[in-house]
């Protein structure tokens, strides 16, 4: 019998590969009718469209750096989600677009603020400044003659057409100086009648609109490029004159000359034209001044002292507010975590009532209850007494912390809760075996385990008490007022609320750049207690 040796590996048949069917997503495919494809190209349409009117707003307004950052944004965006690489990008890119503008930008521009003199009377460019100081001091020429004159509209935008000497038809607005405009008729009137680009407003609306007259009374058109040219404005919407600056604009030498009294005005670096004597015309322009504001916050006499008593009141207010609210939600919960209290539940519910009570509301409604002359706090718990619990320093102090307790103690009281009914009862059955009593397995054991899972929550809600806007603003606007602190500050107001008043928002001389500088001090501030407290709570995890 013969046996017949097996094939060599040599000649054995080589085995097929088998090709495996693409399986890429609807949203990559190029090729055929993919409604993921088509869907993804219409939202890019979109942002490229966004994008490209953001850049040319940006362009208008010669804000190149928002230019660059636009069209760089809407390239990566174009690559990553048209590309097949870069898959985790994908879905990190509008979380990174959005932390870009809402927290980097956001941060980068405070701080670009806080190094300028940003604020009243310091708002825009020096030819801006230059244009504001020419309008305040315009007076109309003597002799000049009255120009028949037509109001105009287009896209919202008043202008004037007039009718000049030689007979020709000038239109313009306030951004645009007066020009020659072909194909203008003239009505019976003398006055334009159509004016090509422009809508002629009827003379009936000029009169009968006062809303409208208002604006023209305050329209004042160029006649030319340079300013000290003058503008034509109107009284009556029919006719026009040219009035001229008593000021005059020397670029060349970088001042500004009252005509009339002879005085000249020099630009300084620090944003303002000052004579010789000391005065300054009220209008300015934005400057960089480099460490001055925040040189002004430690070395200015009256501001200084007023926001060392706001800073160190702010820290009694966050800490009493968050040591307050968590033992009161603490011992609530202690209380109604035994089995023993009857109606638990329904009692539960009335505690976290506050928490679903908007701040302001409460904060208003309290303010009406601290009332001295109508209150209920005096009539019911003090006898009728005249107490003024919102013209007192302390009393309102002591007032608008309850206020933020009342609002804050249902929070520890939910977190707290869940936190006891967590703890290992083996080691609390342990400890009682062991003759600990009920203050000495709180101090021992409970304390300590619930510290664990709240100290992040607590440093946290310091954070929030820090910058309680809400509360101080609604309850009392910070009052009682300083005597003699600059900036309408009050007893009550916490660096939040006094950023808010240095701002100018809520009325006032406003300087954003040394507001600016306030609030990066309170953010560096809170950041770091936060980092140190946080390193401590590591030191109670070791408890574990």
């Amino acid at each position: 019998m013969t046996i017949q040796a097996p094939p060599s590996p040599a000649s054995a048949p080589a085995p097929t590969p088998v090709l495996k069917p693409s399986r890429d997503s609807h949203a990559r495919r190029f090729r055929g009718l993919g409604w993921g494809f088509l869907i993804k190209l219409a939202l890019m349409a979109l942002v490229n469209a966004f994008g490209i009117m953001t850049a040319i707003s940006a362009w208008s307004a010669e804000s190149w750096i928002v230019l660059g950052v636009v069209v760089l944004l809407v390239v990566i965006a174009d690559w990553v989600y048209f590309t097949r690489r870069a898959l985790p990008l994908k879905y990190l890119m509008p979380g990174l677009i959005f932390l870009l503008v809402f927290q980097i930008f956001i941060f980068g521009y405070t701080a670009y603020i806080a190094f300028t003199n940003y604020g009243t009377g310091h708002v825009g460019t020096q030819e801006q400044a230059v244009e504001a100081a020419l309008i305040q001091g315009e007076r109309r020429v003597e002799g000049s003659a009255d120009y028949p004159l037509s109001v105009v509209e287009r896209g919202g935008e008043l202008g004037f057409a007039i009718v000049d000497d030689d007979g020709d038809v000038q239109v313009g607005s306030a951004t645009e100086p007066l020009s020659d405009v072909s194909g203008a008729e003239v009505g019976a009137t003398g006055a334009p009648s159509t004016v090509p680009g422009w809508t002629v407003v009827p003379r009936a609306t000029v009169l009968t609109d006062p809303t409208l007259g208002a604006s023209i009374k305050d329209l004042r058109v160029p006649v030319s490029d340079d300013p000290n040219d003058g503008s034509i404005r109107t009284r009556e919407g029919s006719t026009g004159s040219v009035y001229e600056p008593t000021l005059v604009w020397d670029a060349e030498a970088q001042t500004i000359t009252d005509t009339q009294s002879g005085t000249v005005y020099t630009a300084t670096d620090l944003g303002a034209f000052v004579a010789d004597d000391g005065t300054a015309l009220p209008t300015g322009w934005s400057v960089n001044v480099g460490f001055a504001n925040f040189i002004t916050l430690f070395t200015d006499s009256g501001l200084a002292g007023t926001l060392l008593s706001v800073t160190v009141w702010t820290f009694a207010f966050a800490i009493l507010s968050v040591v307050l609210s968590f033992a009161v939600g603490l011992g609530l919960a202690i209380v109604y975590n035994d089995p023993r209290v009857k109606g638990r539940r329904f009692l539960r519910a009335l505690f976290i009532l506050p928490y679903a009570f908007p701040a302001f509301m409460a904060a208003l409604l309290f303010r009406g209850m601290f009332n001295a002359e109508f209150g209920v706090i005096n009539d019911l718990l003090f006898f009728g007494s005249h107490i003024n619990w919102l013209g007192d320093p302390w009393l309102t102090r002591g007032a608008v912390i309850f206020v933020n307790v009342w609002l804050s103690y249902p929070y520890w009281f939910l977190v707290c809760t869940g936190a006891l009914q967590s703890l290992p009862g083996e080691t609390l059955e342990a400890a009682e075996i062991d003759g600990a009593n009920k203050l000495q397995r709180f101090r021992a054991i409970v304390l300590p385990l619930l510290l664990v899972s709240t100290a992040p929550l607590l440093i946290a809600s310091f954070a929030v008490a820090f910058n309680n806007f809400t509360v101080i603003y609604t309850f009392n606007n910070g009052g009682p007022a300083i005597a003699g602190a600059p900036y309408a500050l009050g007893s009550t107001d916490i660096l939040v609320s006094a950023i808010y008043d240095v701002s100018g928002v809520s009325g006032g001389a406003a300087d954003y750049g040394l507001a600016s500088a306030l609030s990066i001090i309170a953010f560096i501030v809170v950041g770091l207690i936060s980092a140190l407290s946080f390193r401590q709570t590591r030191k109670l995890e070791e408890y574990q």
